[in-house]
């Protein structure tokens, strides 16, 4: 005999159910029922920049490419995050700060390195004027990580919201001195432009993918590289390392870790340092791939929750799981959505962060209480 559903059981899976028809509409929408622009008359609810993918897989291609690209980057800058703020439960809300200062170091390098003005050439820039200025990011974001981890956050372990204000109040004094000792840079911003660091001229063109026609940035495919990169290598570190092992034991039970032995400050400290070195390594490659400006702090810091969140606190596979869906949503969203409704797509990120909370409290790969 067939089980039937009883009422109670059918309200308790209507929300699946409703979830599963939209993400299901969502799919068709951008595979078959959108269509492009007319070239003249009026538009409807189907009408998008590129239409359905069955009739310009080319720019679906694009857009797939760019989401997945897009995710490599947000994993780089995230996923320090998700080891300061997921796997050691530091609230470090400084971590936008620490971008955008890694990002205005590389400029000042890389603009000394080349002798060049505002706008640098692709060709006028070599792999060492490029890796050097990233560096020097890094390794001055991790000392910097390190003082604030050692003189504020080591003494409030455990207090979430003191950690909170303390790191608020660095992110305010940062974005500060930013202004204050970066002045060309300000100015610049201030007059309506953002600055942006140079790909090495062997990165910064097109590559033919022999499908569809369709030619692609080999700069935004190296992002997607360096996602690789850091994820692996992250993986490499926090579970075939000793000191990996260690800040794991010690995230899980402190006091055990310590009665065995264990430097939990040690330890702590070396995973504050990776964490803020990751934000300069992220904020290098954005500056390369975008532009950097002042109050991009806030947004790379909301950006970095969302994807922890979703992804869920303590997982390296969840922030890159939770930066893939942040990229795949935020990138169609954005180029499938109806002409007239492009600037809601936005809205689409925190409907897919209250959708994983609705359903995983604890983020996809994250552990329960």
């Amino acid at each position: 005999m067939r089980a039937h559903l009883r009422p109670g059981q059918l309200v308790r899976r209507a929300p699946v159910i409703v979830v599963g028809a939209a993400v299901l509409f969502g799919l068709l929408y951008v595979l078959v029922i959108a269509q492009q622009p007319p070239e003249s008359g009026t538009t409807n609810w189907r009408t998008t920049n590129f239409g359905a993918a069955i009739d310009d897989p080319g720019s679906f291609l694009r857009v797939l490419l760019d989401a997945i690209t897009f995710a490599g980057l947000l994993f780089i800058v995230a996923s320090g995050f998700a080891l300061i703020f997921g796997l050691m439960r530091v609230v470090n809300m400084a971590h936008g700060s620490f971008y955008l200062l890694g990002g205005y170091i590389a400029y000042e390098i890389q603009q000394s390195m080349t002798g060049e003005g505002f706008s640098i050439p692709g060709e006028d820039v070599s792999s060492w004027e490029w890796i050097a200025p990233m560096l020097v990011a890094a390794g001055c974001i991790a000392v910097v990580g390190l003082v604030v981890q050692q003189l504020l956050l080591r003494w409030n372990q455990g207090q979430d919201l003191r950690q909170a204000l303390i790191t608020i109040a660095i992110s305010v004094i940062v974005a500060d001195q930013i202004i204050a000792h970066f002045p060309r840079q300000a100015q610049l911003v201030g007059g309506g432009n953002a600055v942006s660091l140079t790909w090495p001229g062997w990165l910064d063109r097109l590559v033919d993918l022999h499908l569809w026609d369709v030619q692609y940035s080999l700069a935004r495919l190296g992002v997607l590289a360096l996602g690789l990169g850091v994820g692996g290598a992250l993986w490499l570190w926090l579970y075939r390392t000793r000191t990996g092992m260690v800040i794991r034991a010690g995230v899980d039970d402190q006091q055990m870790a310590s009665a065995l032995g264990i430097n939990i400050q040690k330890t702590f400290a070396i995973a504050f340092v990776v964490g803020s070195a990751l934000a300069a390594l992220g904020a290098v490659v954005g500056a390369s791939q975008g532009n950097i400006a002042s109050g991009q702090d806030g947004q790379w810091l909301l950006n970095s929750l969302v994807v922890v969140i979703v992804g869920g606190m303590g997982s390296i596979f969840g922030a890159a799981a939770g930066a893939l869906l942040y990229a795949l949503v935020f990138s169609f969203s954005a180029s499938y959505l109806p002409i007239n409704g492009t600037q809601y797509s936005i809205v689409f990120t925190f409907v897919l962060l209250a959708g994983v909370l609705a359903f995983r409290p604890q983020g996809l790969f994250g552990r329960g209480g």
